[in-house]
């Protein structure tokens, strides 16, 4: 017999009844039944409930044990009574009656508990991460992961996808975010960066002719945290395509991840490949953002020019508009039945959490056959205005329309958060489905305002949609690039863009953003040089792997499908990171810490 287990403790069922087994895992949990003391044993494969009498030799050892500690023990396998089966469980039908037991690992007093998993801090979860990755949820998340980054392969393998590894020293570039920088210790003075994403080496694979590239890969960003973003680091499926357009990037992409979610919906529904596409600007028009949840069914609409008219008397709204702003209308389904305290609540949320004046509101209710208008704002606005106010926004008696205006960026944001809160408010959002979308169209260009520049929007490597025509005769905040995103259920899940090939836009593309050549040259070389040597056209995407796996878990944190995250300061409290070195490993790579100035008292 095996010296620590003839069998897994997920393993055993009635055609086992009569074997003597051993087994080896963690006392899950202890139960005293009128002298018969039940131990779960538990390890990766599942649980097996184990019973010993007080009779036994090991019965005061068994008793003495703490929850979590290693166990091997050896004993028959009996069926259990009529009454006290367990369907729920693979091993529900069996249970092990133990003659010798060894106590392989004691374990001291627990910090936090595994059996049950109530909440507990997240430092005690964090700095305790390998008890908390016992506790069942978080076990099946991460085997989740492991599962749904192997349907990926299988996914990339079958579409002709070759996976290559790319390297984590490489040169600092300006794709966005802060660098996490590592000083050579060869060359003094001088650092490698840790990459925030492959891009320029997958760019350089296609140069190479390699033609169908991806990479479940690393990537590194000096960053702060959020619920659907690790800090510091974080996975990301990397693929790159030669000579394909657009609509070739989505077929394969579109294809692979929507067989992937359909693999592990286990009931819920998922988007239809093709996936549909929705311009930039018209996903910030309809629903407030350019990661739109689909899920929920209001669309806002532009009401702007209805307010500005003549016979609107509404001053508050007329005083933005004249000064550029824009009118937004949002739809509220069935929101005429809900009590004041609804609409006065989303005022309230507007005025405290996004910093606007107010909600402005309209309720309508059918009156001798017409539609009608109440609400605070409703005497502003004459019958007609209200009747081509409800048409526009297709609503109807028993809905409500809200209103947010402001500059146009401002009175998107305001208008796609007030689209998220009411829709969850009504509990109108379907539910059980992932729904995909593609955002396209991307303006290469955006304005600046606190540097008061040109800035690149989305990614610096973009292909222009009229290549080097589009940047020599438009105004770079109306060039649109070949750049777009994924989203699912409000999540960019990824972005990626076709393109630029030719040294001489990328130069003119560079220089529009506020680089001389010089400085394009400097910052890459690498990529700049291999495109004099014949670039087939090539496109790609990158796919955040926590992302997809946080969907499909049903889960709100990016905390709870992976293994060993930091937390919101970007401190592993696991193992002690990031810390202080010692004096000698300082000198041997040329580095001086400077500590910041204290602030004054």
């Amino acid at each position: 017999m095996h010296i620590f287990r003839t069998h897994n403790c997920g393993q055993l069922n009635r055609g086992d009844v009569g074997q003597t087994v051993r087994l080896s895992g963690w006392v899950h949990r202890k139960r005293d039944h009128g002298g018969l003391l039940f131990v779960d044993l538990r390890d990766h494969y599942g649980l097996t409930q184990c019973v010993i009498e007080p009779e036994s030799p090991h019965f005061s050892k068994a008793e003495s044990v703490r929850t979590e500690s290693v166990l091997t023990i050896t004993g028959r396998v009996v069926a259990r009574t009529e009454g006290t089966v367990n369907e729920n469980l693979p091993t529900g039908h069996i249970e092990v009656r133990i003659d010798a037991l060894i106590v392989q690992s004691a374990a001291e007093e627990l910090p936090l508990p595994v059996f049950g998993e109530p909440d507990y801090p997240e430092d005690i979860r964090l700095r305790y991460r390998f008890l908390d990755l016992r506790r069942e949820t978080l076990h099946k998340n991460i085997m989740l992961r492991t599962a749904i980054v192997g349907a990926i392969r299988n996914g990339m393998d079958a579409r002709g996808f070759f996976e290559f590894q790319t390297p984590i020293l490489t040169a600092s570039s300006p794709e966005g975010a802060r660098d996490f920088l590592v000083p050579s210790r060869l060359h003094p003075g001088q650092f490698y960066a840790l990459p925030q994403a492959p891009q320029q080496f997958k760019q350089l694979i296609m140069v190479a002719g390699f033609d169908r590239y991806y990479q479940i890969a690393p990537c590194f960003r000096d960053e702060d945290a959020r619920a659907d973003r690790s800090a510091g680091e974080f996975y990301q499926l990397d693929l790159e395509m030669s000579f394909v357009t657009q609509e070739d990037v989505f077929e394969s992409v579109g294809s692979m991840l929507g067989g992937v979610f359909a693999q592990f919906a286990e009931g819920r529904s998922v988007t239809a490949h093709p996936f549909p596409q929705i311009p930039y600007l018209e996903s910030m028009l309809k629903y407030g953002n350019d990661k739109p949840d689909l899920r929920n069914p209001i669309e806002i609409v532009d009401v702007t020019d209805l307010f500005a008219r003549d016979d609107v008397t509404f001053k508050a709204f007329k005083g933005q508009i004249g000064a550029g702003g824009v009118v937004r209308a949002i739809p509220a389904p069935g929101a005429a039945s809900r009590p004041r305290s609804f609409f006065d609540k989303l005022n309230e949320w507007a005025r405290q959490d996004m910093g606007a004046p107010g909600l402005g509101y309209v309720v309508y209710e059918e009156q001798d056959g017409a539609l009608t208008g109440k609400g605070p704002i409703a005497k502003f606005i004459p019958q007609n205005v209200h009747q081509e106010l409800a048409g526009r926004a297709g609503i109807k008696a028993g809905d409500a329309l809200f209103f947010a205006c402001d500059k146009e960026n401002a009175a998107a944001a305001l208008a796609g958060a007030a689209r998220t809160r009411i829709g969850e408010g009504l509990d109108i959002c379907e539910k059980g489905i992932f729904k995909f979308c593609w955002i396209t169209d991307y303006p290469l260009y955006e304005y600046n305002e606190t540097e008061k520049r040109i800035d690149f929007s989305h990614n610096p490597f973009s292909m222009p949609e009229g290549g080097l025509k589009d940047l020599e005769e438009k105004d770079p905040l109306d060039i649109i690039g070949h750049q777009y995103d994924l989203v699912c259920n409000g999540h960019e899940l990824g972005s990626g863009a076709i393109r630029n090939h030719k040294p001489e836009i990328m130069f003119k593309a560079f220089e529009i953003a506020g680089y001389t050549a010089e400085q394009v040259e400097a910052e890459f070389s690498g990529m700049l040089n291999a495109f004099q040597y014949g670039a087939p056209p090539h496109g790609g995407i990158a796919l955040g792997i926590d992302r997809i796996v946080m969907l499909m878990a049903e889960q709100i944190n990016i905390r709870e499908v992976t293994m060993f995250p930091m937390n919101q300061q970007a401190e592993d409290l696991l193992m002690g990171a990031p810390s202080e070195v010692k004096p000698h490993q300082l000198r041997e790579l040329h580095v001086r810490v400077v500590q910041p100035p204290k602030a004054e008292g």
